[in-house]
């Protein structure tokens, strides 16, 4: 039975909705298909490398977000607001991006983009963990799927607009000097310096903050609840009564340990694909962008259609059959080089074949679509864990049991990059860069062996309305 709560005008719904709008540059254009195959590329030494250096800067950033959500979250559900947490993290995330513009081609110093990468991951991915936990007080659980996954729809749509926005008019290539659709870079862009790849950085802070005020305008708050000093202690308390009693709650805690292994496989996915086609399929700037474009347009119809399917079946089988999706995706990825698919050589009578782009263009499609479906889908089958009073808490656990492999996850690719493109084990760099994403697949299989001990309470009553 559904708790009868007052109605959220649709103008307070729309914006907590660009949110998602508001931050998806900031995946789409630095963490995926502008920035880090730039960074990789033409910042860093060179690829493998690049690949490395980038898995340690993502991986601290996840680091420092595992340690402390918890803590932060339980303190907001204490004390109530969560808007001021998201204002506190926005502006730690806005000016780290900003100072992205500084990553010049070949800098030899990349100790402060390093550090300014990190920073840009903890400020923006905390402000989503208390923009999610605003999500039960806006709309009733049975709403809560098409509400998620309508969010996600049209984060997707905004990083596909920010996305054709760089590559179309700003990042111009250094040898032909064009953009994407063949124009000159607008605002006077240097494609020698890289000016078009680097703007994604203060584009993206410039993004965030237009579209987040209508969340802070028309999106209502809960009430203060206690002092910043009762709260804190009396959040550090439920937080600690919570942690006693999470492995007896076998549904929560198997879930919390599920996503932490498939989401954090999904992230790397995310963060490694543009590095991995720049590097062992040799693609430019331009592939990239194409790749994105599509991976933004079927994310955006798979977020959508993940929230009808949500709402019908429940969230549970959504995340299921988007698991086994991106396992089959992973396979077609690492199976895929400029010579093979599916580890088989493939030539035409020139001696080289368009067929391992072509299959990477679709395994990029079926990730957008499967990997918005999850996201979407995740949050829901979160709120079904935990009662309304703890979902802010619960959101914090869910930042630190994602973050907890977020840095395992690049860690483990930098590792096993960094292994493999050891001069003692005569591999190419193109090789290295294969076998060290591998670990993108077992985390997958091991979220997806944890599901069937997760209970989803929409999808029971659903199955015994059905009976």
């Amino acid at each position: 039975m559904e708790v009868v709560r007052a109605s959220v005008p649709k103008r307070g719904i729309w914006g907590w909705m660009l949110f998602d709008w508001a931050q998806q540059p900031f995946h789409t254009l630095i963490i995926t298909f502008v920035f880090a195959p730039y960074f990789a590329a033409s910042v860093a030494p060179d690829a493998a490398r690049g690949q490395e250096l980038w898995g340690l800067a993502t991986g601290i950033g996840g680091l420092v977000i595992a340690l402390t959500s918890p803590v932060f979250g339980a303190i907001a559900d204490a004390s109530g607001p969560r808007k001021p947490w998201i204002l506190a993290f926005s502006v730690i995330g806005m000016a780290a991006c900003c100072a992205l513009w500084f990553a010049m081609p070949g800098m030899e110093d990349l100790l402060f983009v390093l550090i300014a990468v990190a920073l840009a991951v903890f400020g923006m991915e905390f402000a989503a963990v208390f923009n999610n936990a605003m999500m039960p007080d806006l709309v009733p659980r049975s709403e809560l799927g098409r509400l998620s996954g309508s969010a996600w729809g049209l984060g997707y749509v905004g990083g596909l607009i920010s996305l054709v926005l760089v590559l179309g008019f700003m990042a111009g290539q250094p040898d032909t000097g064009r953009t994407l659709l063949g124009f000159q870079p607008i605002l006077g862009l240097d494609p020698a310096t890289r000016q078009g790849d680097r703007v994604a950085g203060p584009l993206t802070a410039i993004w965030y903050a237009i579209f987040i005020l209508p969340m802070f305008l028309f999106t209502p708050d809960i009430a203060r609840r206690a002092a910043p000093s009762g709260a804190l202690r009396r959040g550090l308390a439920e937080l600690g009564g919570t942690l006693r009693r999470l492995p007896s709650e076998r549904s929560y805690f198997s879930y919390l340990l599920s996503s932490m292994f498939y989401r954090d496989a999904l992230n790397a996915l995310y963060a490694f694909g543009g590095i991995y086609a720049a590097g062992v399929l040799q693609w430019s700037i331009v592939q990239i962008g194409l790749f994105g474009i599509l991976a933004n347009i079927t994310g955006a119809i798979g977020a959508w259609l993940g929230g009808r399917t949500d709402q019908a079946f429940g969230s549970k089988s959504v995340v299921v059959g988007s698991i086994l999706i991106l396992i089959v995706c992973c396979i077609m990825v690492i199976s895929t080089t400029q010579t093979e698919v599916l580890f088989v050589t493939v030539t035409d009578t020139a001696g080289a074949s368009s067929l391992p782009d072509v299959i990477f263009y679709v395994a990029g499609g079926l990730i957008g679509a499967a990997g918005g479906s999850i996201q979407a889908s995740s949050r829901t089958l979160l709120v079904d864990q935990v009662e309304r009073d703890r979902v802010t808490e619960a959101f914090g656990l869910y930042a630190l049991s994602g973050k907890a492999t977020t840095f395992i996850g690049p860690l483990s690719i930098a590792f096993a990059t960094g292994y493999f493109a050891d001069e003692a084990m005569g591999l190419s760099a193109q090789d290295a860069q294969r076998l060290g994403v591998t670990p993108i697949i077992v985390l997958f299989l091991i979220g997806l062996a944890l599901l069937p001990l997760v209970r989803s309470r929409y999808q029971d009553s659903l199955a015994a309305s059905r009976i």
